[in-house]
């Protein structure tokens, strides 16, 4: 083999090794070996993000327990992730469970939600073990099981609160007041709303307190974003350490028309006129909905972006009938012609009267 011969060969090898070399010093490093998490440390303290549509709930059993010589107030949250949801806790003396609480209903919302229980007739210093389950029309659900000892002490005293459901007030198109009575009944107490376009709801008010007292206290909730001509079903929800009451449910239609209308504006003669101020007139029909305006004036009777000026934009509320509207301008040029004209606009569009004039002294 000649020389020319060798010195190709050894130049190959060269070059495949350290192409061999490069790689494996870029390459990403192996991570561990993933492991199956045991069922006696069930992980589920993570509360899933809101879906886009309905699915089984999801669960959390706290570890946090207030326990007595024969009860126990445990405690978890519960998404109902979009259909009517029910929860209770199973306990027992073993791993094994075998006895539970009442299924209460918590809704349908996207919201973890509290779900307390109040676990009662147990044995006196002995150990429990407990887990919240949910379920819903897409299945049930099981969080990760813990323990806790019973004492000596002697149990508290209290139930559920009271709920009933009473009729919405400021219905508009698209926003409500929604009504109750709540008795707390002597434990500190939150409620909130369910309300939707059916009678599985799924949507949640702001949860609020209620006190600890134990006399029935009207409790409202205002909601916006509905939608025009649509009926809604609402229901009250009241908590406490003992339990969840969901009232009786009711609803209300909101106004039309479903479809909001463009508003409809006319211009009218500016008055009064001074030499540098004067007062521009109109008016604006919001047609409805919740509607804003503002004049546009100009030197320019083809109100040139270089020479036009605007007033500041006003509320025309969103009534169906006409409403006359107003706004002073200054800084005007004396002996000068002007030309302006309403501007409107609310969520069907942006309309413009025609134009009106007049000159300054």
């Amino acid at each position: 083999m000649n020389q020319n011969w060798i010195i190709g060969i050894i130049l190959v090898l060269v070059i495949v090794g350290g192409g061999y070399v490069f790689l494996n010093m870029n390459a990403a490093p192996v991570g561990p070996q993933a492991t199956t998490t045991p069922t006696t440390t069930i992980d589920d303290t993570q509360n899933p993000s809101p879906a886009s549509s309905a699915g089984k709930p999801s669960v959390v059993t706290d570890t946090t327990v207030s326990p007595t010589n024969s009860t126990a107030v445990v405690t978890g949250k519960v998404t109902p992730n979009g259909s009517p949801t029910s929860y209770w806790y199973e306990y027992g003396q073993s791993a094994t469970l075998g006895s539970k609480t009442a299924a209460q209903a918590i809704g349908s919302g996207y919201t973890a939600i509290a779900a307390p229980g109040f676990i009662t007739g147990l044995a006196k210093d002995s150990t429990f073990y407990f887990r919240l389950s949910a379920q819903n029309a897409y299945g049930t659900v099981t969080g990760g099981t813990y323990s806790f000892t019973t004492n000596n002490n002697p149990p508290s005293q209290g139930t559920a609160p009271a709920a009933s459901t009473n009729s919405a007030t400021a219905v508009a198109r698209t926003s409500a007041t929604l009504n109750a009575h709540v008795t707390p009944r002597s434990s500190q107490t939150t409620y909130w709303f369910e309300y939707g376009d059916s009678t599985d709801f799924g949507s949640v008010s702001s949860f609020q307190s209620a006190g600890s007292g134990n006399t029935s206290l009207a409790v409202s909730s205002a909601v916006a974003g509905l939608s025009p001509q649509t009926k809604y079903y609402f229901r009250v929800n009241a908590q406490n350490q003992y339990g969840t009451t969901n009232g009786s449910t009711q609803n209300f239609t909101t106004p039309g028309p479903a479809f909001s209308a463009v508003p409809v504006v006319t211009s009218q003669v500016a008055s009064p006129v001074a030499t540098t101020t004067a007062t521009l007139r109109g008016t604006v029909n919001p047609s409805g909905s919740q509607t804003t305006y503002w004049f546009e004036y100009s030197t320019n009777s083809l109100f040139a972006s270089a020479s036009l000026k605007t007033t500041s934009q006003r509320s025309a509320g969103a009534a169906q009938g006409t409403v006359s509207v107003q706004s002073d301008v200054i800084s005007l040029r004396s002996d000068t012609t002007y030309y302006f004209r309403v501007v409107a606009q609310n969520a069907g569009g942006t309309v413009r009267s025609g134009a009106q004039t007049f000159t300054t002294k």
